[in-house]
C-alpha cells in the first residue's frame, strides 16, 4: 500500500493567472525543507502538491516540516488506491484501524472530483461508512462533531483515503513579497513581528544592535536563539550585529536625556536602511506596539519614521501584549525572550522619557552632533553572518 502527503493550498488557490508563480516558490520550499528526509516526487494538481516518498522515509517527521511551511492550508496523509470501490473498501478500512480504534464517533468525508467514477458522493459516503461500523463495531456516527473525519477523494491520479486534516501554517510562500530586515531585540514582541512578515511572504533578514560591556555575550547568544528558532518559519536568516556602544555612549553623553530613546531609535533605523539598500532588502520591520512603552507612541512612531526612506512595517501595532505573547508560545519563541539578558534597547533609559516628542525638536537635537562618521564605523564593523534552519 503506497501513502503519500497531500499538501492543499491555503492563500494561493485564491490567485489569479500568477497563480503558478507561487507555487513554483511553495515547491521549492518544500523541497528545501525536507531535503535531509529523503527522496519525494512531487506532483501539483487541483490547488494540492502530492509528496509521494521514494523509498524509506519517516512521514511523521516529513509532517512536522510541513506544518511550518507557510502557503499550505491543510496536510493529509493518505493511502493511495487504484479508482475502484471494492480496493478502496478491502484496503482502505484496515489502513484506518490506528485512527479509529480508540475513537467512539466519527464520519465520512468524500469528494468526487472525477465525475466519471460511477458511485456518486452520497453512494461514497454511505458505503464507506458502512463498511467502517461493520469493522469497529466500538464506534457510532456523528455527522456534526466527530472525533474523526474519514476522508475518501476520489481525483484524476487515483483515490485517496485519509482520517488525519492537520491545519498548516497558512499565509504565502517565504519568498513571493520581497525582503524585509527585521530589528531583533531579544524581548517577546520582534521576534513575534519577523514571523508574521514571513507568513506573508518576505524574505527575513534580521539586525541586531549590541552594546558591549554594558550587554553582555549571552545577550547576543539569547537574540542568536531566537533568531534560529524562527528559521523553522522564515528559513535561513541573513543575521547582521551591529557594534552600537560608541554611539550610545554619545548619545549620553551629547543629547538630551528625555529624547535619548527617540534619538537611538533613529540612528539604529539609518544604520539599517543603508544595510538595507547594499543588501537590496526593500523594507523594515520593527515588533512595535501602540501605546505600549513610552517610544511606541504615536507621536514617537512619527519621529522614527521622519528618519526612513523605505517602509517600517509593525505587524503587532495594534495587538495587545497577551496576543503577542500567544503568538510568542506558539512559535516556541517566549521561554527564550525572557530570559533575563538585557539588550541594548534598555541601557541608559531616560527616568522620564518624552511621550510626546515634536519632531523639530528631536531633529534638532540629532543635527547638533555629527553622527556620520560614527555610523559609519558601525556598519564597518558590522559582522553578517547566516543563521540556518536545521
Amino acid at each position: 500500500m503506497n501513502e503519500l502527503i497531500m499538501a492543499k493550498y491555503g492563500e494561493i488557490a485564491l490567485k489569479g493567472l500568477n497563480k503558478g508563480t507561487f507555487e513554483d516558490i511553495l515547491v521549492k520550499n518544500i523541497r528545501r525543507r525536507l531535503r535531509h528526509c529523503g527522496k519525494f516526487h512531487y506532483m501539483r494538481k487541483q490547488s494540492t502538491i502530492y509528496i509521494e516518498p521514494v523509498g524509506e522515509c519517516d512521514l511523521d517527521e516529513v509532517i512536522e516540516k510541513l506544518k511550518v511551511i507557510f502557503g499550505i492550508g491543510a496536510l493529509q496523509r493518505c493511502a493511495v488506491f487504484e479508482k475502484d470501490f471494492e480496493q478502496i473498501k478491502s484496503q482502505g478500512v484496515p489502513y484506518l484501524e490506528n485512527a479509529l480504534k480508540n475513537a467512539k464517533t466519527f464520519k465520512v468525508d468524500a469528494k468526487r472530483s472525477d465525475k466519471s467514477f460511477p458511485m456518486k458522493t452520497p453512494e461514497i459516503q454511505a458505503e464507506l461508512g458502512g463498511a467502517i461500523l461493520e469493522a469497529y463495531p466500538h464506534l457510532s456516527v456523528d455527522v456534526h462533531n466527530p472525533e474523526i473525519t474519514v476522508m475518501c477523494e476520489i481525483r484524476d491520479k487515483g483515490a485517496y483515503v485519509s482520517a488525519e486534516r492537520i491545519i498548516g501554517a497558512g499565509g504565502m510562500p517565504v519568498g513571493s513579497s520581497g525582503k524585509a530586515l527585521l530589528l531583533l531585540s531579544g524581548g517577546i514582541d520582534s521576534p513575534v513581528a519577523g514571523y508574521m512578515m514571513a507568513k506573508r511572504g518576505a524574505i527575513i533578514s534580521a539586525i541586531h544592535f549590541e552594546a558591549p560591556p554594558y550587554t553582555s555575550d549571552r545577550a547576543k547568544m539569547k537574540v542568536e536563539k531566537l533568531a534560529k528558532i524562527i528559521t523553522a518559519y522564515c528559513g535561513d536568516i541573513n543575521f547582521f550585529c551591529v557594534p552600537f556602544t560608541e554611539i550610545q555612549e554619545l548619545l549620553r553623553d551629547n543629547c538630551p536625556e528625555e529624547l535619548f530613546t527617540i534619538l537611538m531609535r533613529r540612528l539604529m533605523m539609518e544604520i539599517a536602511q543603508r544595510i538595507c539598500e547594499k543588501e537590496d532588502i526593500q523594507a523594515l520591520v520593527t515588533g512595535e506596539s501602540l501605546g505600549q512603552v513610552a517610544s511606541q507612541t504615536m507621536y514617537a512612531m512619527v519621529c522614527t519614521d521622519a528618519a526612513c526612506r523605505m517602509p517600517v512595517f509593525r505587524p503587532c501595532v495594534g495587538m495587545d501584549k497577551s496576543e503577542i505573547v500567544e503568538i510568542a508560545r506558539k512559535i516556541d519563541t517566549f521561554d527564550t525572550s525572557i530570559l533575563p539578558y538585557e539588550d541594548c534597547c534598555t541601557v541608559f533609559t531616560p527616568k522620564h522619557p518624552k511621550t510626546r516628542p515634536n519632531l523639530a525638536d528631536v531633529e534638532a537635537a540629532q543635527n547638533a552632533f555629527d553622527w556620520e562618521p560614527y555610523i559609519q564605523k558601525a556598519i564597518e564593523g558590522t559582522k553578517p553572518y547566516l543563521i540556518k534552519n536545521a
